[in-house]
């Protein structure tokens, strides 16, 4: 299961963009990136070709890495934690807040 899935709110704790806050559009574990809505949002230059014969540039989406976020628990406050895992009596497992003494993440 993973610790921060799609549609979460995070905040980035590291470089530039440090304090921005944002929704998870999409999760890529094997890479070990994020996309977040309304960050990394990039101007690719486009090179005049038949199917585009004025050229210019076109918005790109780049990945932040994962390990620079961390999830929003408590959104009117802004306050983060680190998420765990805990095994339920059913074998399954949930996603708890460790700042919030193992509460359970919706």
């Amino acid at each position: 299961m993973p610790r921060i899935k799609k549609d979460d709110i995070v905040k980035i704790i590291a470089g530039a963009k440090k304090g921005t806050t944002g929704k998870v559009l999409k999760v890529n574990t094997k890479a070990g990136t994020i996309l977040i809505e309304g960050v990394g949002t990039l101007h690719r230059h486009v090179k005049p070709s038949q199917l585009n014969p004025t050229g210019g540039h076109k918005d790109i989406h780049v990945p932040t890495d994962i390990s620079k976020v961390a999830l929003v628990v408590d959104e009117k406050t802004g306050k983060t934690s680190r998420v765990g895992l805990v095994k339920n009596t059913d074998g399954g497992k949930t996603r708890v807040a460790r700042q919030l003494k193992n509460k359970e993440i919706k």
